[in-house]
């Protein structure tokens, strides 16, 4: 049995004329008739009672009616769903982030523009550590990673920046530096003496020291920015840190300075599959690449 029986047999139930029916299918008569009895040897039933001048449903054929129509349906809403999911309007996309993506809104801003042109398809995301995503996303553990360059990656891999800060610094409330102006930049030298509380991009704090020509005291690594602040608010030491916090996070015995010097830039990219397969994938990495970067400024002393 075929599709085409169900098909044919459902205009026959409908017209309950064969000729006219025929005609509908694009069909001759003749051809419909021996389709017909094709059906009713496969399902050992007789579905339509036919003289010279009428055609009527049997009672086995009313009640495959329902059942024709409802397979047919079912058919017609696989193939729909086919044909979405290979555009990308199903799906599902694993998205890996940082704290440094929701702060500057750049997850936000991608996830809802892309749930907005497919609201069908599924977006799960999560914070992963920044020294897993790449391989994460390698490995297909993740579709796109949102994370603070630079960062290794290998050549399967591609990335897009979708926004562009600077650092600057974060310091106890009671440390001496605290104490001069917003407008003042710090100079380099001037941590020599300091613990440094280091997030898991260290490329900031590291300039620092080669400006300064010192090596820290002490290091801490206490993972994501929320713990690097913590552990600043506390005395525990200082931090470079991405400039987006200054607008964003305010915590008790923290304090923001600028930097003295060239600005140390940092950019938050979308990292993906050079050769991505998947079509929801697709569309949202299509989106990204079309996305510019966002420019942020907001560092005390600029």
């Amino acid at each position: 049995m075929e599709l085409r029986h169900l098909r044919y047999f459902l205009v026959v139930a409908e017209e309950l004329h064969f000729a006219r029916a025929a005609e509908i299918l694009g069909i001759a008569p003749p051809t419909l008739s021996v389709q017909i009895r094709e059906l009713e040897r496969q399902l050992q039933a007789q579905l339509f009672v036919r003289t010279k001048r009428s055609v009527a449903l049997t009672s086995a054929g009313r009640d495959f009616v329902v059942q024709a129509q409802a397979v047919l349906a079912r058919f017609d809403q696989a193939i729909d769903v086919g044909r979405r999911a290979g555009r990308g309007e199903l799906g599902r996309v694993e998205i890996g982030y940082v704290g440094s993506a929701v702060f500057g809104g750049i997850l936000q801003q991608q996830i809802s523009a892309f749930r907005q042109r497919w609201p069908q398809a599924s977006v799960h995301a999560r914070e992963w550590p920044m020294d897993q995503l790449a391989d994460a996303v390698e490995e297909g553990k993740v579709d796109i990673a949102f994370l603070r360059m630079p960062l290794p990656l290998g050549p399967a891999l591609q990335s897009h920046v979708l926004l562009r800060d600077r650092f600057c610094l974060a310091l106890p409330g009671d440390h001496a530096l605290a104490s001069v102006t917003d407008a003042t930049a710090v100079r380099s030298r001037a941590l020599a003496q300091d613990a440094f509380i280091l997030p898991e991009q260290e490329l900031g704090s590291r300039e620092v020291w080669r400006r300064g020509g010192f090596e820290p005291r002490s290091v801490s690594r206490p993972g994501g920015l929320l713990a690097v602040l913590a552990e600043v608010s506390v005395g525990a030491g200082v931090a470079v840190v991405p400039g987006v916090l200054t607008s964003v996070v305010t915590l008790p015995n923290v304090c923001y300075r600028a930097l003295a010097g060239a600005p140390l830039v940092s950019e938050v990219a979308a990292v993906f599959r050079r050769h991505e397969r998947a079509p929801a994938v697709r569309n949202m990495i299509a989106a990204i690449r079309a996305s510019k970067p966002v420019q942020l400024h907001a560092v005390p002393g600029h």
